[in-house]
């Protein structure tokens, strides 16, 4: 098995006797347990695949920060080679700070780009109404009319 929990096997109602002149009552309330059990069933389906589901996300989710973590790591370590190597072609050999804050200027400005990029995109979606639905509501009273007088 997959180790996820298997929804449990709810009780099954008992068959009523076969018979031609069952009575409405009789009728109705068989057909009440019928769709009760199969309601239990349902929600016992939904939680089993919901459960399978978010524990597949989390394994994920932290699997991927892990990720990150390393990728942060070896950022770094190629961020400080790239510093010595700028200190290397300018041969710069006592003032080590130079390719440190050429590297740092660069950042920077790659930071500023992204900014940017990151305020318009945010700016395109504010304020978070929605439109479409809106729209849709006006179009829809319009073709209704006005609101029915109580």
């Amino acid at each position: 098995m997959s180790g996820v929990p298997q929804p449990p096997t709810p009780p099954q109602a008992p068959k009523p006797p076969v018979s031609e002149d069952r009575k409405v009552g009789e009728l109705v309330i068989d057909v009440t347990e019928r769709v009760s059990i199969l309601v239990r069933e349902e929600i016992a389906l939904a939680k089993a695949e919901l459960t399978e589901k978010v524990t597949n996300i989390g394994r994920g989710t932290v699997v991927g920060i892990a990720a990150g973590i390393f990728v942060l790591m070896a950022l770094a370590m190629i961020m400080h080679a790239v510093a010595w190597g700028i200190n290397d072609l300018l041969g710069v050999e006592s003032a080590v700070w130079a390719g440190f804050a050429i590297e740092a200027l660069l950042l920077l400005i790659v930071a500023a780009i992204a900014g940017f990029v990151a305020y318009k995109t945010v700016m395109k979606g504010t304020p978070p109404t929605p439109e479409m639905a809106i729209e849709e509501i006006k179009q829809t009273k319009e073709t209704l009319g006005k609101e029915p007088a109580t």
